[in-house]
């Protein structure tokens, strides 16, 4: 647990799409510098840090918006609410998880 009274919302779905991400920036930076094949790889290492860390959440390794319960607070703490998907959260929505409450609201 950490000893601070907030939730800074470090998960492994974000932490691995962010590497992910900074190894497409790199790549896309080697590109623009000249070697021209780095711009398109690293703009598909881009999109495959975006589908990452989507898969990783929908898996139960993200956080849906908002604050978390301090339980699950900690990095490797795994998030089994998001079959039923997070309200209002718009990874959820894109892979047709809608909580009851969402369901219940919209009509």
């Amino acid at each position: 647990m950490s000893g601070h009274g907030y939730d800074e919302g470090h998960t492994v779905a974000g932490w691995a799409g962010t590497a992910v991400a900074a190894v497409g920036a790199a790549v896309v930076g080697l590109g623009v510098c000249g070697w021209t094949p780095g711009i398109w790889i690293g703009t598909g290492v881009l999109a495959a840090a975006g589908v990452l860390t989507w898969a990783l959440h929908l898996a139960g390794w993200g956080k849906g918006p908002g604050p978390r319960p301090k339980a699950h607070w900690p990095m490797g703490a795994r998030d089994h609410t998001v079959r039923e998907g997070h309200p209002e959260c718009l990874g959820c929505r894109m892979a047709g998880r809608r909580p009851a409450v969402a369901a219940v609201r919209s009509r």
